[in-house]
């Protein structure tokens, strides 16, 4: 077992679980993008309807969900005030992709013939997208003050 693989999709589970503890917690979604939630569900239905298109709607799947995360970001730099449970959704949904980063070189190293300049590409987009907002996720976790971004 891929140990990397692994803990991405429990980072990425637990993302989501956050997500889904803080609409229920508050009973609001404020502070979340409905655009970013959108273009998730759409990764992910591209994603298993890539059993039916095999490659085209898997690239496609990669592709978004390098994007997908910014009209988040974004909502988050604009409003500058983030709960606590709307960082830790963004952290974990930054941390899956780091993760799988993680599984992707390991995977280069243990597998023969193991090339996907797609998934690296998209991989390597996205996570430099979260880099700003894990710089100030850490230095408020580190100085225990309230997350804030930048305007």
């Amino acid at each position: 077992m891929n140990v990397f693989r692994f803990a991405g999709d429990m980072t990425h589970l637990l993302s989501v679980v956050v997500l889904l503890l803080k609409i229920h917690t508050i009973k609001s979604c404020a502070g979340i993008s409905l655009k970013t939630q959108e273009l998730y569900a759409l990764v992910f239905a591209a994603r298993y309807l890539d059993l039916f298109v095999h490659f085209v709607m898997w690239a496609f799947s990669i592709y978004l969900e390098a994007v997908a995360i910014f009209p988040q970001l974004v909502l988050l730099q604009r409003t500058r005030n983030i709960d606590n449970l709307t960082g830790q959704y963004v952290f974990f949904l930054g941390a899956y992709r780091v993760l799988y980063i993680l599984n992707w070189i390991y995977r280069y190293f243990t597998e023969p013939q193991f090339v996907h300049w797609i998934s690296w590409v998209a991989g390597i987009v996205q996570t430099l997208l979260y880099a700003d907002f894990f710089y100030y996720y850490i230095m408020s976790w580190k100085n225990n003050v309230r997350l804030e971004l930048p305007a």
